[in-house]
């Protein structure tokens, strides 16, 4: 008889074969045309090198939010627009990453481009950081939309992961068409089930979501 190995994380049992806890899905197999760009996987993001806990471009999110996403990237595409994620479910090791890189203070080499008028010593104060994140429940995600004949981004009027008021969704010193952009990404998440962050126009959670008070630390592989 074939011995099945189980290992456990918080209170849910993963199956090692399968290495996704019950209830957790890759994005791929529910919309195998996504386009993703998981940021912590690779440099170009705030802290300037790949994350703990991102170990391949997948994405990861609960079955649940993985279904309403798959709603918006369809109502997206009869217009010829794409959808975009650039982090999805993200590890407690992750967010222990933040922090630790938030503490040095003279490591600083991504600041121009993501937080240019912000002192390093209030990303906690200004809660663009924080000990425990939404994304590690599993079905909290950052995204954007593309066109879908060129791949590239709708101007939102400021980068992902900007540490600013600019990235605030009600921002008003942008242009009509950035204004524009954005309203749709808000109106089509909204419809499909998701909340908005009002801090970020590229953070949603999924509302009703499956693990409201878990935080899970299994490694994106």
């Amino acid at each position: 008889m074939k011995l099945k190995v189980i290992i456990f994380a918080s209170l849910f049992c993963v199956n090692v074969f399968a290495q996704l806890p019950n209830g957790f899905v890759y994005v791929k197999d529910v919309i195998p045309d996504l386009d993703i760009e998981l940021r912590y996987f690779g440099d170009y993001n705030f802290v300037g090198k790949p994350i703990d806990g991102y170990e391949v471009n997948k994405l990861i999110l609960t079955q649940e939010a993985a279904d309403a996403l798959k709603h918006v990237h369809e109502e997206l595409q009869n217009n010829n627009l794409c959808i975009k994620v650039y982090d999805g479910y993200r590890p407690q090791s992750a967010v222990n990453h933040f922090i630790k890189w938030a503490k040095n203070l003279n490591d600083t080499i991504n600041k121009h481009v993501f937080y240019p008028n912000t002192e390093k010593k209030n990303l906690f104060k200004e809660e663009y950081i924080a000990s425990r994140s939404g994304h590690s429940r599993g079905s909290t995600l950052d995204l954007t939309i593309i066109d879908g004949n060129t791949g590239i981004p709708l101007d939102m009027g400021s980068p992902y992961d900007f540490f600013g008021i600019e990235s605030w969704v009600n921002y008003e010193d942008i242009s009509e068409s950035q204004k524009v952009n954005r309203q749709l990404l808000q109106r089509v998440m909204a419809k499909h089930g998701f909340r908005n962050y009002p801090k970020e126009w590229w953070h949603f959670t999924l509302r009703g979501e499956p693990f409201p008070s878990t935080y899970f630390d299994f490694p994106i592989q």
